[in-house]
């Protein structure tokens, strides 16, 4: 049994997790009796921090917010957590405030946590951007943020890429989302009557906002899946690849692992292995698998036997000597 300091900690923390507790939950989380939970509620009372309490069936207890609520409090295995996701933040948006918080949590940790934490140190590798400023960037989350818990509407200045003039864009701004070291905004686009993705870094916000609107259902109801199948060039209701393709490759399959982000690698003895695997065409599929060095077999399906055709093609023509080459020798 926890010794009742150490069993107030758990409780707060336990109340950080889940809005209402009823207090035989409590009491069987924390092996003791209803009788203790109600002991251990009064002296959390007495400390200052505000617990409703509620009688009947469907009654429990909750820890309701306030102004003068007393420092919020973390068991270890949330900290531990905590310390590894602000090491693992790999958008610079908020990088250099995430290493700042975690120096600052580092610094009050009791010593045998802060041990814990050193020997879970994570090296994150952080693409450069090209727009460093941590502020600009923040205030541009905050500001996107803002308009979709507000259901406002958006005038956007979009550049799709780097060479690209701005575009003027009218949208229905529903949610911020992270994909590869970058941030997203999914939104419903009025004019093109769609769903877009926008790169947060490559937009920029007019005010006013416009009007409110009425969220509309992502397809699926799966923002995860829905997101991940647009940028697979699919039409966001099917998360998998366009094009899928199999092949077996000259390689142990140990070698080939390391290099397939989200395929299915099977062995097929020392030295060869079969890999299954997708693209957003039949020519970048053939392209990538030519990444891999080696001989391949049992292309299929016919699709990337023909793409394959096509792209050895190309490069037969683009290396070999050119007519004005030639004549040129």
């Amino acid at each position: 049994m926890q010794k009742t300091s150490s069993r107030l900690l758990t409780l707060l923390s336990l109340f950080q997790t889940r809005r209402e507790w009823s207090g035989e939950d409590l009491a069987e989380r924390l092996e003791v009796t209803v009788r203790t939970i109600r002991r251990d509620i009064d002296r959390l009372r007495s400390l200052g921090y505000p617990i409703a309490a509620t009688k009947g069936p469907a009654g429990g207890y909750r820890l309701q917010p306030g102004t003068h609520l007393p420092p919020l409090l973390f068991d270890d295995e949330q900290v531990i957590a905590l310390a590894i996701a602000l090491q693992s933040t790999a958008h610079p948006a908020i990088a250099e405030d995430a290493d700042r918080a975690l120096a600052t949590i580092r610094h009050v940790l009791l010593p045998r946590l802060r041990q814990r934490i050193d020997a879970l140190r994570v090296t994150t590798l952080r693409p450069p951007e090209q727009d460093t400023s941590t502020t600009k960037a923040l205030d541009l989350l905050t500001t996107l943020s803002t308009a979709i818990r507000r259901r406002e509407e958006l005038r956007l200045d979009y550049t799709p890429h780097l060479d690209a003039a701005p575009q003027q864009r009218r949208v229905q701004p529903h949610h911020l989302v992270a994909w590869r070291n970058h941030w997203y905004l999914l939104a419903w686009d009025l004019d093109r009557d769609d769903w877009r993705t926008f790169r947060t870094d490559r937009t920029t916000p007019r005010t006013p906002t416009g009007p409110r609107f009425t969220p509309r259902q992502v397809p699926g109801q799966d923002i995860a899946s829905f997101v991940t199948s647009r940028f697979r060039g699919s039409d966001g209701t099917d998360a998998t690849w366009p094009c899928q393709g199999e092949v077996t490759l000259d390689l142990p399959a140990t070698e080939v692992i390391p290099y397939t982000s989200d395929g299915i690698v099977e062995p097929l003895g020392l030295t060869r292995c079969r890999l299954i695997t997708g693209s957003w065409s039949w020519a970048a599929l053939a392209a990538d698998l030519g990444r891999f060095d080696a001989d391949m077999h049992a292309i299929s399906p016919p699709a990337l036997r023909r793409a394959c055709t096509t792209l050895a093609q190309r490069y037969a023509n683009a290396a070999a000597p050119s007519v004005e080459r030639t004549q040129g020798t």
